[in-house]
């Protein structure tokens, strides 16, 4: 069996590496997600009155 030596400087070579790419995916995925407009949703109540089928409520009496 042949047995495998990393180094200090090639771990924290490596540490730094990674963390430079989740950083700069971090700062590309930000400033992609500016780019889309948000528009709001429409009121709750509205959207239930347009899509809801009136129902009547017999009361005893």
């Amino acid at each position: 069996m042949g047995i495998v030596v990393i180094s200090l400087p090639v771990i924290l070579f490596i540490l730094i590496v990674a963390l430079a790419f989740y950083l700069l995916g971090r700062a590309r995925g930000r400033s992609q997600a500016a780019r889309v407009p948000h528009y709001p949703a429409p009121p709750f109540h509205a959207a239930l009155s347009s899509t809801s089928i009136p129902c009547r409520v017999s009361t005893p009496g």
